[in-house]
């Protein structure tokens, strides 16, 4: 089992100096990856469905800016968005800021995407909801397109000719998440993994098998091999959850720090320094 830290850009990881100091440390204590979150604009008041651990009052930073930087402060750790709500994005500037980042971190960016489901913040960014998933396929074929140095894409929301963004990169794994059968289609046919929050090992083994079945009447392209498997749990890790989540065909765990630590440098230190010992 691989162990990703999850919200290395927010609550108290949103002071840069203490978010240094927490993927350092997560990095000499075996940690596998660090992962952002991303929103950046919340109802306040709340309505209707909200993020799970974070309120509007939560401290963010931008994931790409946040990853960029602790990029200087790791060697090893590997750098993953958790994940970009790909729509709410200009494709072209994304491709730059995807490109950037793979540079800065030598190869060690992994690129989680979704396609959104806050229609408050959707609409305070001037973006539809609807339409949002077939954008998002579209989008990420764009930045493609630019990643592979091609100077041109013609599709029914991005349109572009004579046209070149370097410097070109190999692009970076894409780990799609949701639970849906459109993204279990979508990273059969185009994804290096899937990424489910909040699960326990039921729903999470319920989730494989839903992207077993999807693959056996979709065709995967074989340089992108087996499907990794990524899950934020729904509770304190123990060695038998562990050993669950493994059982019901998980590869990574990403974890949210404890309420205690989520707030507290020292606390968040210690989490880290003793998770996966």
């Amino acid at each position: 089992m691989k162990f990703g830290l999850f919200m290395v850009n927010g609550f108290v990881c949103a002071d840069p100096a203490v978010a240094a100091e927490v993927v350092k440390a997560a990095e000499a204590s075996g940690w596998e990856s660090a992962w952002t979150g991303e929103h950046y604009v919340l109802p306040d008041p709340p309505t209707g469905r909200q993020p799970r651990i974070t309120s509007p009052r939560t401290p963010f930073l931008d994931p790409f800016v946040s990853l960029a930087f602790l990029a200087a402060h790791t060697t090893t750790l590997k750098l993953g968005t958790g994940v970009t709500v790909v729509p709410l994005h200009n494709p072209l500037i994304l491709a730059k800021e995807v490109a950037t980042l793979v540079r800065a971190s030598r190869g060690r960016f992994l690129f989680g995407v979704g396609v959104g489901y806050l229609e408050p913040e959707f609409r305070a960014l001037g973006v539809p909801l609807a339409g949002r998933g077939a954008r998002t396929v579209e989008y990420l074929d764009a930045m493609s397109a630019l990643w592979s140095g091609k100077t041109g894409y013609s599709g029914t929301y991005v349109d572009f000719r004579d046209m070149r963004a370097e410097p070109a990169i190999d692009a970076p794994p894409i780990h799609f998440g949701g639970e849906a059968p459109q993204t279990y289609a979508r990273v059969v046919e185009r994804g290096h993994g899937w990424y489910g929050f909040w699960l326990d090992p039921a729903a999470a083994g319920d989730c494989v098998r839903q992207l077993r079945e999807a693959a056996e009447t979709r065709e995967r392209p074989a340089e992108l091999g087996k499907v990794e498997v990524s899950v934020t749990p729904d509770q304190p890790l123990s060695r038998e959850l562990v050993e669950a989540y493994e059982r019901a065909g998980v590869d990574r765990l990403i974890v949210v720090p404890p309420r205690g630590a989520r707030d507290d440098r020292d606390a968040l230190l210690r989490f880290v320094e003793a998770q996966v010992r």
